[in-house]
């Protein structure tokens, strides 16, 4: 394994142990709604939005056991937001990381219900975490909803878009609030935990709406050039419901250069880091040349 593949597998064990200790598969009922969380939040990947958080703590010297919580919130909140994107309302997908999606297992009640505990507790543990100082906390929520309220946004925008030619720049607005801004805050986490200064800070903000806009831009790529199997998940959907997206405006040669092009900057972000950026770098590069 490389040590980017280390890195993913120690932070994928370490969220899903704290992740399995918040919401035991046994507890307070309804039993129902809590295997209908579990579902969703323990279906696999690589867990990169708390990679995240791990990296960029790291790189700043904060201890696993002060990023742990925080990583985990921003899994609860990923997986809310993609339990809500997979029901019939919004891009109506019935799968999802190769398995049914929660709507299709539970209902779409639950589901819902589901996605709803899902973005409470993300907060709640924060707020809990008492490994952290009470500023800390304040910031990390605070920030927290700013992202999760722009994630709202640009779901919105997205699907009023939907059969609809958008400028470049309504593309780009749409991803970096639908899909970047929570990438950005599990960057800037990582950060604030670590105590960074304030050029510091500066320099993963600009990494982390970098990087959230790549992901996003190989998503697009990815839905136009891969199979259901090979993504885990429908292929095509973007074109069959006619969303805005950079191969629909730009084609895919074209995307595919710039894809290459925000990959560069994306790092160039980081080089006043130093050393301290090699993971990060990896995580780029990794982004950049993913298959699914």
């Amino acid at each position: 394994m490389s040590e980017l593949d280390d890195f993913f597998a120690d932070v994928t064990a370490l969220v899903d142990a704290e992740l399995d200790w918040l919401i035991p598969a046994t507890g307070s009922q309804p039993q129902s709604l809590r295997d209908a969380i579990r579902w969703s939040l323990f279906a696999g990947g690589k867990h990169f939005r708390p990679a995240l958080v791990f990296a960029v703590g790291r790189a700043f010297g904060a201890p696993d056991s002060e990023l742990v919580r925080t990583a985990s919130a921003v899994e609860m909140l990923h997986t809310y937001s993609l339990i809500h994107d997979d029901l019939p309302s919004m891009d109506d997908d019935d799968l999802r990381r190769g398995r049914e999606t929660c709507h299709k297992k539970f209902g779409e009640a639950t589901a819902i219900l589901a996605g709803d505990a899902l973005q409470a507790l993300a907060f709640q543990v924060i707020a809990e975490d008492e490994r952290l100082s009470a500023d800390t906390r304040l910031e990390l929520t605070s920030k927290l909803a700013q992202a999760a309220a722009k994630m709202v946004v640009g779901q919105q925008l997205d699907l009023e878009a939907e059969g609809i030619v958008k400028s470049l720049e309504d593309i780009e607005y749409i991803h970096r609030n639908k899909t970047g801004a929570l990438i950005r805050f599990s960057a800037e986490a990582g950060a604030i935990i670590a105590g960074a200064n304030a050029g510091e800070l500066n320099a993963i903000s600009s990494f982390g709406e970098k990087l959230g806009l790549l992901f996003q831009v190989k998503d697009d790529l990815l839905d136009v050039t891969k199979t259901t199997e090979e993504l885990g998940k429908t292929a095509g959907k973007d074109m069959a419901s006619a969303k805005a997206t950079y191969p629909a405006v730009r084609g895919i040669e074209r995307t595919e250069i710039l894809a290459k092009q925000v990959h560069l900057e994306t790092k160039e972000s980081i080089t006043t880091l130093g050393d301290r950026a090699s993971i990060l770098n990896q995580i780029a590069d990794f982004i950049l040349h993913r298959n699914a």
